[in-house]
């Protein structure tokens, strides 16, 4: 017979598979709204720079957790040493977006950071701007060698370390990229040895 810490071992692992597997099913159909357009974006002027500025701040204790340095990098920005974007120039970054999907993109990416990044070292967010768009770069270091290509990243069920013995459906960079593309915006991934790019990019208003 099984003792009464067997089963309710037993019952704890059972209950984190069916969580694991609740929120597989439910990315799976995110990911297959978001890649077939069966989603109406509800498009407004947004600054997406506050919005990232807020996402950020959300996952400030997570970063913590996970021992990474957030280091924001902009022209016309520093980040103050309560954690908040401050502006330096009165300009804001207004983008048309929807600010749930969007919100949803940043979540993404910074998930992402948090469980495959190398602990002890510093996440950067880059924010740029050319003439026509305004541009967003997040850039942290793989724990697991990145051996294979940026394409492959976005391939359903791929995630970046080979093994597939961490956290999460692999569906992150597939939803972000497919929610970016249907509000107007661009999302482009680049590897350079362990070094993890994602840039994302949305037109000036």
């Amino acid at each position: 017979m099984w003792g009464h810490e067997t089963v309710k071992e037993y019952v704890e692992v059972i209950d984190r598979q069916s969580l694991r597997l609740k929120k597989l099913v439910m990315d799976v159909i995110e990911a297959s709204k978001a890649v077939t357009g069966n989603i109406s974006p509800m498009m407004n002027p947004l600054d997406i720079r506050e919005l990232l500025s807020q996402a950020v701040g959300e996952y400030e204790e997570r970063l913590q957790k996970h021992q990474l340095e957030v280091v924001i990098n902009t022209e016309n920005q520093r980040r103050g040493q309560d954690g908040d974007i401050q502006e330096e120039e009165s300009e804001a970054w207004i983008v048309m977006a929807d600010g749930d999907r969007l919100w949803r993109v940043f979540d993404n990416l910074l998930s992402n950071i948090c469980k495959y990044s190398t602990e002890n070292t510093r996440v950067y967010i880059e924010l740029q701007q050319s003439e026509s768009d305004f541009i967003i770069i997040f850039k942290n270091i793989s724990k697991d060698r990145l051996n294979i290509t940026e394409e492959e990243l976005f391939e359903r069920f791929v995630r970046g370390d080979a093994a597939r013995h961490t956290e999460g459906s692999g569906l992150g960079l597939t939803i972000a990229r497919s929610l970016t593309e249907l509000m107007g915006g661009k999302l482009v991934i680049e590897i350079e040895g362990d070094m993890f790019r994602a840039k994302i990019s949305f037109k000036k208003i």
